[in-house]
């Protein structure tokens, strides 16, 4: 028997995300489900709806592919990567994690990021990233482990030190850890959602302190200016540290921010 919040996943990334059929949203979200992402509060009917639409009519065929799960039964993230051609077809592929909550039956809130920052170079270049392969059935192979507090205060401290790249193995949007870049120097982080499952600690975090460089020539010489950078991640704790770390920040944000003139907002 396969994990509830697992199948109701299942509707949300067959029935609605990959069939683009928006109806199937009342059904499995609560009306007042809000989605947090890129700095955002999206309601339901109000603003995420119409969000979405707009999406699916710049990628008419995107698509959703799942490569993992983590859930203890009450919550669940998901990593996974959207792709598609835009309506000029310019290929891309992009990734996300979201943590979900829900309230039994239906979706509550959701905290996401995806990569809209490597989105856009794949667009602007021609060139496509690789798609990273699928999970071959998290359906019906995920299953949920319990909570582990010991495991969460490590990713809180390991939060708290503001050095996302602190992991042996994983990826940090397009980047193994040991070649990235952050374009925030943090000197402050605020965690605001953060769940375990066995050794794997999912959370979505905001971390500000001062731009120092990275994004596009149209922000430059914003180096030294208040930033933040958002950050949904999904880490595996081993030993009492932060062994794998699978993380997708917001630079898109970061930059629409700077380019505004009010980075640290």
């Amino acid at each position: 028997m396969s994990e509830p919040f697992v199948q109701l996943m299942r509707t949300y990334c067959i029935d609605y995300t990959n069939s683009h059929d928006l109806s199937v949203c009342d059904a499995i979200m609560d009306p007042d489900y809000v989605v947090y992402i890129t700095g955002m509060s999206l309601g339901r009917d109000s603003a995420y709806k119409p969000s979405v639409a707009q999406v699916f009519e710049r990628f008419p065929n995107l698509g959703l592919a799942v490569h993992e799960f983590v859930t203890n039964g009450d919550r669940l993230a998901m990593r996974f990567s959207e792709h598609a051609a835009d309506t000029s077809g310019c290929l891309a592929c992009w990734p996300g994690i979201g943590l979900y909550d829900w309230n039994g039956s239906q979706l509550t809130t959701c905290r996401v990021e995806q990569d809209f920052w490597s989105q856009q170079r794949q667009l602007d270049s021609g060139v496509p990233d690789a798609l990273e392969p699928p999970h071959l059935d998290p359906w019906t192979t995920t299953t949920a482990s319990p909570s582990q507090r010991a495991a969460e205060q490590v990713a809180r401290e390991w939060l708290v030190a503001g050095d996302l790249s602190r992991a042996r193995t994983g990826r940090i949007d397009d980047s193994a850890p040991a070649d990235y870049a952050p374009v925030v120097k943090a000197t402050a982080t605020a965690i605001h959602d953060l769940f375990s499952a066995g050794d794997r600690v999912a959370f979505h975090a905001s971390l500000a302190g001062t731009y120092c460089g990275g994004l596009s020539a149209d922000v430059a010489g914003s180096e030294g200016h208040a930033a933040r950078i958002d950050v949904a991640g999904i880490l595996r704790i081993t030993g009492g540290e932060v062994d794998d770390a699978r993380l997708v920040t917001d630079r898109f944000g970061t930059w629409l921010r700077l380019l505004s003139g009010d980075g640290a907002t």
